[in-house]
């Protein structure tokens, strides 16, 4: 197996990068140059195995939801370079984040659509998050409800309203995401939200809507008339 130090300078990743720029590279070239070397064990070059976790994995999306255990099942792939691949990800995540700060004014589910969706859209369980806001639709802060298939035990008005209640909130505006990046509302979807928004006008706080992330899409039932 060559080694990529014998490559053509113009073939390898690093040098190809500072030649040419980040975007001449491949995914795998990319991927290469966080991993930084191959598989001793079966001399495969660094190039080789991010080309193999990448059909592994299918595709840099599907790449970044894997944990760590699931990572390191790739040969060539320990816990090190499996926390490498995993910060990179973080990292990607952050910069592309447009959270919603406390004081900032919640104006349409597009707002909470880019406050959540590259935190939500990889993650594999079900995760049920309020944000609470005042008079003004600003926020206060957000509460995770629950984590795990949404049914009704877990998602109770109780567990709901009790943060809003002790932070004063005016409305409160309800988040989930579906982990099969379709973020089609179920019939329980439906069914919890008409319950807390029953419950929401007993206690005189506003449900404005609830918005369900998929993978680069989401859906509200309040712009769907449904709340």
């Amino acid at each position: 197996m060559q080694r990529i130090k014998d490559w053509p300078a113009d073939e390898r990743p690093r040098e190809k990068l500072l030649a040419r720029g980040a975007d001449h590279l491949t995914d795998a070239e990319l991927l290469a140059l966080i991993i930084r070397t191959g598989d001793s064990s079966s001399k495969n070059s660094v190039v080789d195995l991010a080309r193999g976790l990448l059909r592994r994995f299918g595709s840099l999306r599907q790449l970044a939801a894997a944990t760590i255990t699931e990572l390191c099942e790739q040969p060539g792939i320990g816990p090190a370079k499996a926390a490498e691949i995993q910060a990179m990800f973080q990292i990607a995540r952050r910069f592309s984040d447009q959270r919603l700060q406390p004081g900032n004014t919640y104006r349409s589910s597009t707002d909470a659509f880019y406050h959540f969706h590259e935190r939500l859209c990889d993650y594999r369980k079900e995760v049920f998050i309020a944000l609470l806001l005042d008079t003004k639709n600003r926020l206060i802060r957000e509460v995770q409800i629950s984590e795990g298939s949404l049914n009704a035990s877990i998602v109770h008005p109780r567990e709901v309203f009790a943060p809003a209640l002790k932070e004063s909130a005016a409305a409160v505006l309800f988040v989930h995401n579906h982990p099969s990046g379709d973020p089609t509302p179920s019939r329980e979807d439906i069914e919890i939200t008409g319950r807390l928004k029953s419950a929401g006008e007993l206690l005189g706080i506003r449900v404005l809507d609830h918005i369900i992330i998929g993978n680069g899409a989401y859906i509200s039932l309040a712009d769907r008339g449904e709340l």
